[in-house]
């Protein structure tokens, strides 16, 4: 199903869904937000589609909320209830997107800023074109960092120069991000879309199941120590030699052929 703030498109087993406000930098409205969810949503369920890439249309990935958005509610005479908005919008993106067992590819196209980073960075794998550009964007506007930034940039980077990221250097090229850590490759612009699609096709190729755990194991030992990382990882492997990919994987180790994984 397609939505009109977030496209869909189904190629060779990967699920690319654009952000599609490029008028607005596609800045996120109440709308894209629900649009968004429910895409991803969809993607989880889907048996076509084994890998999915976030992008977005036109010269931008996303710039964050749409402050146009906020100046309306503000102009009312209301208050900006930005906390319910990162509740019912921005936290349940990012928490789809760490729950859901297939990879999401972060397509980081151009300019990406506030939550916007934060959801590039909650997807598991990011590729950048060499012309986008990242901007914590937050403390220019009097706020601070949400939708998961504060976590994953402490993490990715540590504490000392996630502080300096979010607090001093901005912006930040895609050969910096590159550096640091923020994404995992940086392909030219002109062969972006093509190399995230060769991307997100070698994960279409890889054992479904072994991702899936492989995710559940990443998501647990950023937030456990050694002892229950250990124990969680010898679960998973018991789940893992249970399955039909297992079986197939050992097989193809001695008779040296392709696998052919089934989930």
């Amino acid at each position: 199903m397609d939505h009109k703030t977030a496209k869909t498109e189904l190629t060779n087993g990967v699920l690319w869904i654009t952000l599609n406000r490029p008028d607005k930098l596609n800045a996120f409205n109440e709308q894209m937000g629900k649009d968004l969810l429910v895409a991803l949503k969809e993607g989880e369920k889907s048996t076509a589609a084994s890998s999915i890439v976030l992008t977005g249309e036109g010269r931008a990935f996303t710039v964050g909320e749409d402050i146009n958005t906020s100046l309306a509610v503000l102009g009312g005479g209301k208050p900006a209830l930005l906390g319910e908005a990162l509740k019912t919008e921005y936290n349940l993106i990012v928490q789809q997107i760490r729950k859901m067992e297939k990879p999401v590819v972060a397509g980081v196209n151009g300019v990406t800023a506030g939550a916007g980073l934060g959801l590039v960075l909650a997807c598991d794998i990011r590729a950048a074109s060499n012309q986008a550009t990242f901007h914590e964007a937050f403390i220019r506007i009097g706020l601070a960092p949400d939708s998961g930034m504060n976590f994953w940039l402490s993490r990715i980077l540590g504490l000392a120069k996630a502080t300096e990221v979010g607090r001093l250097r901005e912006p930040i090229d895609s050969a910096m991000a590159l550096n640091l850590g923020l994404v995992n490759w940086v392909f030219p612009d002109d062969r972006f879309r093509e190399e995230v699609a060769r991307l997100a096709e070698r994960l279409t190729r890889r054992s479904t199941s072994t991702l899936a755990l492989t995710k559940r194991a990443l998501n647990k030992a950023i937030v456990v120590d050694t002892d229950s990382a250990l124990e969680y990882e010898t679960y998973l492997q018991t789940l893992a030699r249970r399955t039909r990919d297992n079986v197939e994987g050992v097989g193809t180790f001695f008779e040296e052929r392709d696998a052919r994984f089934s989930g």
